[in-house]
């Protein structure tokens, strides 16, 4: 059975997916980009600020879940020019413990939507 998660602190669906999916003991949240949830206008003053409101728009998604950055055990993250991964990198990293983060891929893509700069997507346990 899966159970749809729906925050209003992180931006609705611009299409038609859930912000999250609960299955068992297994989160698969969708991926997050820099849309700010009340107005939802997106956050491009840089690099950090977008990855900021990403990983800020996530962690609403995982607490209407119950759960936290230490219950991820997966992310993905999407960026569309490699040479953004050390600032991205750096906004993601003060989101986990070093010693306990996620298993991760990064990968440059040609296009993100709305054209943004970067997406996140993971996977948490209960």
């Amino acid at each position: 059975m899966k159970k749809i998660i729906n925050t209003s602190k992180a931006p609705a669906p611009i299409g038609p997916y859930s912000q999250a999916v609960l299955t068992g003991n297994t989160l698969y949240t969708s991926g997050q980009i820099a849309l700010d949830p009340e107005t939802m206008e997106l956050v491009t003053d840089s690099i950090e600020a977008e990855t900021t409101q990403v990983m800020e728009n996530m962690k609403a998604v995982l607490a209407e879940a119950g759960l936290t950055f230490e219950s991820v055990v997966k992310t993905s993250i999407f960026i569309s020019d490699m040479n953004n991964f050390s600032r991205i990198n750096a906004i993601y990293g003060k989101y986990f413990d070093e010693a306990t983060a996620p298993a991760r891929e990064t990968v440059e893509v040609a296009n993100l939507p709305k054209f943004v700069n970067v997406e996140i997507s993971m996977i948490a346990i209960v």
